[in-house]
């Protein structure tokens, strides 16, 4: 386990618990390095995802600028209370996926970051995604696989959901790898710390609920073309006729697409509905 020479600690440390997919980092070096990506997005506040023992929050909350941090565990919660008295009012003591991020600093915009629980990873960049004009930059440490299919280029067999999705409003950045020998329990994968900035885009030229759905559609069959995931979807068969199904760009699969070529299509299925 870690030990912060920085803080006297009077609590024992907190058990990982492996219900709630706890890798406590023990590297200061590397906690740090993950704090400090946060300074592309400077001035304004920091929420900080499931600090644990607080390894990277004694970095992060001593930057000029607001922090809270939330937390599921309650052991760690009554840990960085007693070890963190300054943070006390900014320990929240929630399940993020639950929380109305409006609340967290006032409709504020905020930088989100953590060493995120890699079997929730996925739902955290979805919530992310439906406050986007709340969250303009968001840094973190994940599992190396997820890193490198948000930051995946169309053609690239890590290319989905996540890629396209995150790509049409945020500019990703794989920054670095991290080993499995960092942490307590060591996961049975590689790691990855990676920056999302949100792009200048305010209006994907299409209806984005209808997008996201169409992204998921085609590539939870990724294997097949077009033309035959996308008969899943609710189309009208007045509209929706074989002779539109013939058309060429129908033949493609989705990682071939673009994010441009997504919006097209989603441009083209909105009109068959």
């Amino acid at each position: 386990m870690w030990y912060n020479r920085e803080i006297h600690h009077t609590m024992k440390k907190v058990r990982p618990k492996k219900n709630l997919g706890q890798h406590f980092l023990t590297d200061l070096g590397i906690a740090r390095r993950i704090a400090d990506t946060v300074d592309a997005c400077p001035s304004i506040p920091v929420l900080e995802i499931g600090p644990g023992m607080g390894v990277m929050t004694q970095y992060l909350y001593t930057k000029d600028r607001e922090f809270k941090c939330v937390e599921i565990d309650t052991e760690s919660v009554a840990y960085l209370q007693e070890n963190y008295p300054k943070l006390r009012g900014g320990i929240i003591g929630d399940d993020f996926l639950r929380m109305n991020l409006d609340s967290v600093f006032g409709g504020r915009q905020f930088v989100l970051t953590g060493n995120y629980p890699y079997d929730i990873s996925s739902q955290i960049f979805f919530k992310m995604l439906d406050n986007k004009d709340l969250i303009p930059c968001c840094t973190g440490m994940i599992q190396r696989e997820v890193a490198l299919r948000i930051a995946s280029n169309p053609g690239n067999k890590a290319y989905g959901i996540l890629s396209v999705l995150i790509q049409a409003w945020y500019d990703t950045e794989y920054l670095f790898t991290v080993d499995e020998d960092v942490f307590n329990p060591p996961p049975k994968v590689k790691s990855a710390v990676i920056r999302m900035t949100r792009n200048g885009r305010t209006d994907l030229g299409c209806d984005w609920p209808l997008f996201r759905r169409i992204v998921k559609t085609v590539f939870n069959q990724r294997r097949k073309m077009l033309r035959v995931s996308l008969k899943q979807l609710p189309l009208d068969d007045n509209k929706a006729t074989p002779e539109f199904f013939q058309q060429e760009f129908l033949t493609k699969r989705p990682e071939q697409l673009t994010h441009e070529e997504f919006v097209r299509l989603t441009n083209m299925i909105a009109e068959v509905m």
